[in-house]
C-alpha cells in the first residue's frame, strides 16, 4: 500500500529520433522559391492554419465556462465527455482538515474522487514509515474495522528490514545530512461504480521515493501506479474498506537530465503537496 516496491524504470531511452521530421522540398528547374505561386499557397495556408487556431481556442473556452449547469456528479453514461480534466475545486471544496488531512467530502461522486485522491496522498507520504503516524493515518482514513483488521500486517510490512533497505533507522528517520522522500502525485482519477454509501474510485499517480544524500545508495526514482479505494459513507465522511495497487500505465520516460542529490533535497523541502478536489 506503499511506494516501497520501488517499480523499475522500463526504457532504454534511445528514441531521439522518433517524432523528427524531414521535409524534402519539390525540384522546381532552378527556380528554388517556386516562383510567385508559392506566396499565394502559403498565404492560403497561413489563414487555414490560424482559422483553426482561433477554432481550437474557441472550443476550449466553450468547454471551461464552469457555467454551472451540469450536476456535480457528471453524466458519467454518455460520451467521452464525462472523462473531463480535474478542476482546480469542485461544486463542493473541501475548506476542513482533520490531522492535516482534508475532511468533510461531499456525499457524491465529485467528492468521492477528491477523497480517494488525498488518501492517496496521505498513504504514499512518508508518514507511512514511522509507525506513531501510520497508526493514525490508518484510523484517520479506514472504516474501524478495516483499521484493526489491517494495522498488524501493515506493521509487518513496514518493518526494521524493510526501513533498513531504505536507508532508515528503526523509527524510520532518515540518516543526518539526508532527507528521505515518499510522495503521491494524482495525476487523474475514475469513478468505477457509485451509489450514495459506496464507491470505487481508482487514482492514477506519480510517485516518489527514495533518499536524497551524498552516501545514498537508494536515489530518489519516479514510479507510475493505479491506486482503487474501495469507499464507504459513514459517520458525514468518506472512509476507506479496502484498496489495491497496479504498476502503470507508465509513459515512455523523457530526455529529462536527472538532478543531483542536493537539487533533488531542496525541491522535495520546498515544494509543498496538495489538496486535491473534483
Amino acid at each position: 500500500m506503499s511506494l516501497d516496491d520501488g517499480a523499475s524504470q522500463g526504457g532504454d531511452g534511445e528514441y531521439g529520433g522518433v517524432g523528427q521530421t524531414r521535409t524534402r522540398l519539390p525540384e522546381r528547374g532552378g527556380d528554388v522559391y517556386g516562383g510567385a505561386r508559392r506566396g499565394r499557397s502559403s498565404s492560403r495556408r497561413l489563414v487555414m492554419v490560424v482559422g483553426v487556431v482561433v477554432l481550437l481556442i474557441a472550443a476550449i473556452a466553450f468547454a471551461n465556462r464552469g457555467d454551472g449547469g451540469s450536476s456535480p456528479g457528471g453524466d458519467r453514461h454518455g460520451d467521452k465527455a464525462a472523462a473531463a480534466p480535474t478542476a482546480a475545486s469542485g461544486a463542493h471544496p473541501v475548506r476542513t482538515k482533520t490531522q492535516g488531512i482534508p475532511s468533510g467530502f461531499g456525499h457524491d461522486e465529485e467528492g468521492a474522487q477528491s477523497a480517494a485522491a488525498n488518501y492517496a496522498v496521505a498513504l504514499g507520504s512518508d508518514a507511512m514509515f514511522k509507525t506513531d503516524s501510520r497508526h493514525a493515518l490508518l484510523k484517520r482514513l479506514y472504516t474501524p474495522d478495516a483499521a484493526a483488521r489491517l494495522q498488524g500486517p501493515m506493521d509487518q510490512a513496514y518493518s526494521a528490514d524493510l526501513l533498513g533497505k531504505m536507508g532508515l533507522d528503526a523509527d524510520g528517520e532518515a540518516p543526518t545530512g539526508s532527507t528521505f522522500v515518499s510522495r503521491v502525485v494524482p495525476v487523474g482519477t475514475t469513478v468505477q461504480r457509485y451509489s450514495a454509501d459506496s464507491a470505487k474510485v481508482a487514482v492514477w499517480y506519480l510517485g516518489l521515493i527514495g533518499m536524497s544524500g551524498e552516501k545514498s545508495t537508494d536515489p530518489i526514482t519516479s514510479t507510475w501506479k493505479t491506486w482503487t479505494f474501495d469507499l464507504q459513507w459513514s459517520n458525514g465522511d468518506w472512509k476507506i474498506v479496502s484498496d489495491e495497487q497496479k504498476n502503470g500505465p507508465a509513459p515512455v520516460p523523457g530526455d529529462d537530465r536527472a538532478a543531483g542529490s542536493d537539487e533533488i533535497r531542496k525541491a522535495t523541502e520546498e515544494y509543498g503537496g496538495f489538496t486535491y478536489a473534483r
